[in-house]
């Protein structure tokens, strides 16, 4: 079947907010530009950016989940940020520079029993996705409608954090897409692997409280996959609207 996009997200500070876009142009063997370009250290964690770590490394939802709840503003061009939270006020950073005071705006987010965030570091490689590999998340809404029905209500698709959300393909389509290209615009993908999802997808990423079980939900299917990771192999433009053709 072929679909169509519906959403582009990007993730800027991994696991500290999401970024709606309208276009992006991807290049091969990257990951989207600026998605998880920084990511946050704990005190466990001898991270620095140099070279991709797991997101063990990291301060995230599925650890602290009040972060699900942050949303973003990326300026590119001075390198800037700006953080909201529906319980912090509006903050505006550079990552490079004012990683103290990101720190003490998103201490309060953080929960006790929790490692404690140290630094942010820049990945100098490339984005510091969830894969050993530069990786972009595609999503179905098919599949998110799926288990909606199954939970018997709706759910916000940011509780999954993809990148490129498609819509009018068959629910779980995407499972089928592995070690295949996928054309979407003009870029063209080859499908690695399932997302395998963790605590973070429980959380309501408005509030940043915990109150779904999707991982049960998931385990209907047999399974507690959602989205699949793919590598750019040709570089190109896509575009909201733009169609999701596998080849």
């Amino acid at each position: 079947m072929t679909g169509r996009v519906t959403d582009i997200w990007r993730h800027p500070i991994k696991g500290h907010g999401r970024e709606a876009l309208g276009q992006v142009a991807l290049t091969a063997g990257q990951t989207l530009p600026w998605d998880r370009a920084w990511a946050v250290a704990h005190d466990l964690s001898d991270a620095d950016g140099s070279t991709w770590v797991s997101c063990r490394n990291f301060s995230i939802g599925s650890k602290a989940p009040m972060l699900m709840a942050v949303t973003s503003t990326f300026d590119e061009a001075n390198e800037v940020i700006t953080l909201r939270h529906p319980d912090r006020p509006d903050f505006t950073f550079a990552p490079d520079s004012d990683s103290a005071d990101f720190l003490a705006w998103v201490q309060p987010l953080m929960p006790e029993n929790c490692a404690r965030s140290v630094r942010i570091v820049r990945a100098r490689q490339r984005g510091m996705t969830d894969s050993a590999y530069a990786s972009v998340t595609l999503c179905n809404m098919s599949s998110h409608r799926a288990v909606e029905q199954k939970m018997g209500r709706t759910l916000s698709i940011h509780r999954w954090r993809g990148n490129i959300w498609m819509d009018g393909l068959a629910p779980w389509e995407e499972f089928a897409w592995l070690d295949r290209e996928v054309q979407i615009g003009s870029a063209v993908f080859k499908v690695r692997e399932r997302t395998t999802r963790c605590a973070a997808t429980t959380t309501n990423p408005d509030t940043g409280l915990r109150d779904a079980d999707t991982l049960s939900t998931l385990d209907n299917w047999g399974h507690r996959d959602f989205s699949v990771r793919a590598e750019v192999v040709r570089s190109g433009d896509i575009a909201l609207g733009d169609s999701v053709r596998p080849l």
